[in-house]
């Protein structure tokens, strides 16, 4: 039997930790990490460096995360694990959202509870307890993603440290002058009878009937020449169930206006330019305009309402426009905030007759009692017999609904609590300018939507939630908040939580000797509302940052779903401008997209197209779920599906098994003493620090630029390619063939190791579990820190001037591919078997033999054959392959013809060499 020389190989070893099973393995990485400590540890390294504040918008506390739940945590924790790694002080707390109607409505679904049957403190508590519940389910979710923050003591709304100091922000809003009371139309959910911010409207289209009600003239006021029997001012509407609260009828005071006088012996006045328009929808046919007046020529004349004894006056109004309906609008002030205005300017009483629960009070006539939805077909029906109804027709609209119940929602005017944003709009618009927007079209998205919002509605008719701290004098009936009130109500607050607010009379939360400022009075009753939730979030960033003597003010950055606008980061901006008067709470914000299915649609239960991330952990790893949140450009829709995850877990295969190649070939190298210096290291081994130093480069630069799906995609291809298909493959043969310590192998472990090292430390933001795994296992110098691969810098580029080198191999490597190719043909056709049993001849033009030839003695390694042969002539390249000549080695299985036997066995002289 012959020899067996590959006991004189150097084969790679097989004993090293890097196994798969993601899911399995990660609850073990994880509790390693945080025997370490690992965050703090992080923290601490960095003391006395700059800082980097990432703060937190919460997430509500009253269910399970979601996969853009998920999407959010991990970008936030790539960027502050990249931060620690380059030199900040990046501290990350985390927060949560916790009062509000979400909780209310999770815990009255869930429950089962009433809290119309329950004392106001029961209720809070149940809330409360329901809140911190999913406090936890939603931090253990976080942290076994991987995600490292201050999770021991993150920031919660419901605090009574929180909630006090959101009474002295609340106190420094009021004292500006920047809080009020008033009537005022708002969006009101009768469902959850409440009102809403616009943050918390959605919108869908549904069908609807829109009519053109006739409006009989009662007092002409001599325009139309004192005949005014049968004239009607034609108005349209989609909200039918609002005509028992008009009181007038809004036209343009520059538009002109017809007297469309019809064969059927009725007047109609409409603007002239929609008159044709509405008499077709009449079916009209026969009519000729009488005379043409201005708007402003109509104003105050009276008209009859269909069905109410009510005048309806004509009012002017630069909103109507000319695009649809008649040009007459329908006015009523306690649906529409245009309507109010509007009546406001001109003195006009506001009728509200639909109540909380969206039920027409008696203000409505014969239509009283009924829900608002249902009164539509009646009033329809009514104006159909009475001969009012000009024109009806079906029509698709884009109606608001709750966020929460997703029911429809309505415009109704109730005393409510408002920031007056008007009052510092041009200071709120004018932060914007310092702010940096990522994407940049953010800067002019938050700029108009700060400058169209009318006033913030800010208190909500619900019992979870920070107490409206304001009190009100029973004999003048003012209201009262001032600084001592405040100051008490903060301490009381602090420590015993806002339920005190109802728990305590008026007396204990009023301070000593309390007098009302306005009048003298000694008797108080204290405010019922609560404080919108959106006030509640806005605030964090006072709580967390401005009252740290630690952390900076304003933060370096905000992250939050592109919906966030309109909600989080306008609220934050709005109570910093308001409360603090120092511009915006954050330097930079950074959105991103929505989570869809592989198909770009909205995940939906009814679409049954929804994923968790408990599924994807449990079936492919938090590495996987963490991969995938870097896959993309995340700045818009993110596509997540099992087939997509799939090919994910490819990816992260290949980078895995580079990893694993690198480790399985370092089994005897020592970094302090083997290392060979970069200077002294073969052509090959500098190509390949040249691509590591650009691979640096590139994945720093996304890095520093959020582009996750760059770092992404770099490393993929520095793995796949530079790596694993051509540095990896060609130096096979001197890792396993030549002396352990030689110069050779030691180059190419050492070349192993710094890319290794690099490597493992560029991806630990992202596959943070895998990261750890590696450093752990893999030799590390005296300067490292080997507990955690987060617990070292990222590597810098411009490590390695080996640019000419790079050039030239480039070069080569292009060629490359086409030998391949012959020798994958000369395989598939039986030729040969494995690419060492070939010769390749190579027949090449000028420039590419000068290519080829210059690196004459490094072909058959780069190529993996036996022997190669190079002829000049002909255009372009071509190879030939030929079974290789001589014999094949029995130690690196290489043919020549050198081979001569030995021991008991044949060896090449190379080999003979090596072992002697």
């Amino acid at each position: 039997m012959a020899q067996d020389y590959t006991a004189t190989l150097n084969l790679p070893s097989t004993e090293f930790p890097m196994r798969a099973n993601l899911p399995a393995r990660e609850p073990e990485m994880l509790k390693q990490a945080y025997d370490l400590d690992l965050y703090h540890e992080m923290v601490k390294r960095n003391e006395g460096k700059p800082d980097f504040m990432l703060h937190d918008g919460p997430p509500f506390s009253n269910g399970n995360i979601h996969m853009g739940t998920a999407l959010n945590k991990v970008l936030k924790d790539f960027i502050v694990k990249y931060k620690s790694m380059t030199g900040y002080r990046a501290v990350y707390i985390p927060g949560w959202d916790n009062h509000g109607m979400p909780i209310e409505s999770a815990i009255i679904r869930q429950n089962k509870l009433d809290r119309k049957k329950m004392s106001i403190s029961d209720f809070r508590r149940e809330c409360q307890k329901f809140a911190m519940k999913f406090v936890g389910i939603q931090r253990e979710s976080f942290k076994r993603l991987g995600v490292l923050g201050e999770w021991d003591k993150p920031y919660l709304t419901m605090d009574p440290d929180f909630e006090a100091r959101e009474v002295r922000v609340f106190g420094e809003m009021f004292k500006k002058g920047y809080i009020y009371k008033g009537l005022k139309p708002v969006y009101w959910c009768p469902h959850d009878e409440t009102a809403l911010a616009e943050a918390e409207i959605e919108y869908k289209d549904e069908p609807c009937t829109s009519i053109f009600v006739k409006f009989a003239v009662k007092d002409d006021r001599g325009v139309f020449g004192g005949d005014v029997d049968n004239t009607y001012f034609i108005i349209w509407t989609t909200t039918t169930w609002t005509l028992p609260g008009n009181v007038a009828i809004a036209v343009h005071p520059r538009e002109k206006y017809a007297l469309v006088a019809a064969a059927n012996g009725e007047k109609y006045v409409v603007a002239e330019a929609l008159a044709d328009k509405t008499m077709a929808e009449g079916g009209v046919t026969d009519y000729e305009i009488k005379a043409t007046y201005t708007g402003a020529e109509l104003e105050f004349i009276k008209c009859a309402h269909p069905f109410l004894d009510r005048e309806s006056v004509l009012l002017l109004a630069d909103y109507v426009t000319m695009e649809s309906g008649t040009g007459c609008v329908h006015t009523a002030p306690g649906f529409g905030a245009d309507d109010y205005m509007t009546c406001m300017r001109y003195k006009m009483d506001v009728v509200v007759p639909v109540d909380d629960r969206g039920y027409q009070t008696a203000d409505a006539g014969k239509f009283a009692g009924m829900y608002y939805e249902e009164s539509n077909k009646a009033i329809l029906d009514d104006l159909r017999d009475s001969g009012a109804l000009f024109a009806s027709q079906e029509i698709i609209h884009s109606y608001p609904h709750c966020w929460r119940c997703k029911n429809p929602i309505i415009f109704r005017a109730t005393p409510q609590w408002f920031c007056s944003v008007d009052s510092f709009k041009d200071q709120a618009v004018a932060a914007c300018d310092d702010v940096q927007w990522m994407p940049e079209w953010g800067h002019d998205r938050m700029i108009s939507m700060i400058r169209e919002r009318a006033d913030w509605c800010i208190s909500r008719q619900r019992h979870w939630g920070l107490p409206i701290p304001v009190f009100y004098c029973e004999d003048c009936k003012k209201p009262v908040c001032t600084d001592e009130t405040i100051n008490k109500i903060s301490e009381i607050f602090a420590a015993e939580s806002s339920n005190a607010w109802f728990d305590k009379p008026v007396e204990e939360l009023l301070p000593d000797g309390m007098k009302c400022p306005h009048c003298g009075g000694t008797h108080f009753t204290k405010e019922s509302d609560t404080l919108d939730g959106w006030f509640d979030s806005g605030s964090t960033h006072f709580r967390v940052l401005d009252d740290s003597d630690e952390l900076p003010w304003p933060a370096d950055l905000y992250l939050e779903g592109a919906d966030q606008y309109r909600g989080w980061f306008q609220s934050s901006l709005l109570t910093a401008v308001g409360a603090k008067e120092q511009g915006a709470p954050y330097k930079a914000v950074l959105t991103h997209g929505w989570v869809v299915d592989g198909e770009g649609r909205a995940m939906h239960k009814s679409l049954g197209n929804g994923i968790a991330p408990e599924e994807i952990i449990s079936k492919f790893g938090g590495d996987l779920l963490r991969l995938w949140a870097s896959s993309a450009d995340f700045r818009v829709d993110v596509r997540a599906s099992d087939n997509i995850f799939k090919q994910l877990s490819e990816t992260y295969r290949k980078i895995r098994n580079t990893a694993r190649l690198f480790m399985a070939n370092l089994g005897d190298f020592d970094p302090e003493t083997d290392a060979v210096a970069p200077e002294d290291l073969c052509e090959l081994d500098k190509w390949a620090l040249a691509r590591l130093d650009r691979a640096v480069a590139n994945v720093r630069r996304a890095y520093d630029d959020y582009e996750f799906h760059i770092v992404y995609h770099e490393i993929n291809n520095f793995c796949t390619i530079d790596m694993s298909k051509l540095y990896i493959d060609i130096t096979k043969d001197r890792l396993y063939v030549e002396k352990k310590d030689s110069a050779a192998r030691r180059g190419a472990q050492t070349v192993m190791y710094t890319v290794l090292d690099a490597l493992t430390r560029m991806v630990a933001p992202i596959l943070s579990f895998t990261a750890d795994e590696i450093w752990r296992s893999m030799p590390h110098t005296k300067s490292e820190d080997p507990r955690s691969a987060l617990l070292n810098d990222m590597p810098e580029a411009g490590k390695y001037a080996f640019g000419d080198v790079e050039e030239r191999w480039n070069a080569l490597f292009d060629l490359r591919d086409e030998v391949l190719k012959a020798l994958e043909d000369a395989r598939a056709a039986k030729l040969i078997g494995k690419s060492l049993e070939a010769k390749v001849i190579i027949t090449a033009d000028d420039a590419k033999y000068a290519v080829l030839d210059a690196f004459r003695d490094e072909l058959p390694t780069v190529f993996i054959t036996s022997q190669v042969e190079l002829v000049r002539g002909g255009d372009g390249m071509s190879v030939e392959v030929a079974h290789a000549d001589g014999e094949k080695c029995d130690r690196c299985w290489m043919y020549s013809t050198d081979v001569a036997p030995h021991g008991e066995g044949h060896l090449c002289k190379r080999c003979a060499e090596i072992l002697s």
